[in-house]
């Protein structure tokens, strides 16, 4: 194993201490999304996950809906994979997609609970 000095802010200093054990992992996973290829169909999540990073309210959780890119991209490896056409990569790409799809309905599903205690609070 190698060793690494960095010098970070404070403030992200702070929170990579809380995962300390933890560092090879998120450096990798970083590494990964800076040399991901555009060109992987994979892309468009991104934007879906920073959204849901941002910590959005659960009427804009509610409001989400995929971007017309993202949208073609799901299309197009749903349409070969019910072909039975899809490469090894083209599987990986819908299985992640399957699974942000799952982040995202559990999201949704708790914005509405969020929001039905709130109804529920102020009657």
């Amino acid at each position: 194993m190698s060793a690494i000095t960095l010098q970070l802010p404070d403030e992200l200093a702070e929170r990579l201490r809380k995962h300390e054990e933890r560092l090879p992992e998120i450096l990798e996973l970083g590494l990964r999304e800076l040399n991901a290829d555009p060109q992987s169909g994979f892309e468009g999540t991104t934007e879906v996950l920073e959204f849901l990073a941002g910590l959005p309210s659960p009427e804009d959780i509610l409001k989400l809906r995929p971007s017309e890119r993202l949208r073609r991209q799901v299309q197009e490896l749903l349409e070969k994979s019910r072909a039975g056409a899809l490469s090894a990569q083209e599987e990986n790409d819908w299985e992640r997609y399957e699974f942000l799809e799952h982040l995202v309905r559990l999201a949704k599903a708790k914005a509405c609970l969020k929001l039905g205690s709130k109804s529920d609070a102020d009657a």
